[in-house]
């Protein structure tokens, strides 16, 4: 019979209140147990001491014949000195999922594509195209000479309009 060191849980709802009990591996959580060897309230604060009740000595006995505590519990013990638990690293849980890596590579694609265009944008008004230049030139001296008509239109605008008071 595989036997386990575990919680049990009670108290009502949202107020936990759990009970460290030697089980039957197969038993559920809050079934039939073999002994109560300690209780858990995590509503204390961490530092009271009434927060992890346990019998140590009975403890001591259920892992020599081969209880095996679920993790938490073997953070109570290792607390209170009964048994050594191996610190535990995961690299890759602060690393992001599959998704998060795409869109931050589609970031930095348009990123990049903008930065390029900004660049080629800055370079292209220093680069004058011949069809440009030959436009340019032709408003230039279309402009130049006033006609007569935009020689009427302007005095006729300045008729009008008051003189500016300043």
């Amino acid at each position: 019979m595989a036997v386990s060191m575990r919680l049990s849980r009670g108290g009502s709802k949202k107020r936990p209140y759990y009970r460290i009990v030697i089980a039957d591996a197969r038993s559920p959580r809050d079934g039939s147990f073999i002994e109560k060897i300690g209780t858990y309230n995590p509503l204390l604060a961490k530092d009271d001491e009434k927060r992890v009740v346990l019998d140590g000595e009975r403890a001591k006995h259920w892992l020599s014949v081969g209880a095996q505590p679920t993790d938490r519990v073997a953070r109570f013990l290792d607390a209170a000195g009964i048994k050594e638990r191996a610190a535990r690293n995961n690299p890759n849980k602060a690393e992001p999922g599959e998704k998060a890596k795409e869109r931050a590579e589609e970031r930095a694609e348009k990123a990049k594509a903008a930065e390029e265009a900004a660049a080629e944008a800055a370079a292209a008004p220093a680069e004058v195209t011949e069809a440009e230049e030959v436009i340019a030139a032709e408003v230039e001296a279309a402009t130049e000479d006033a006609t007569p008509e935009a020689e009427q239109v302007a005095e006729a605008t300045a008729e009008e309009t008051p003189p500016a008071e300043g």
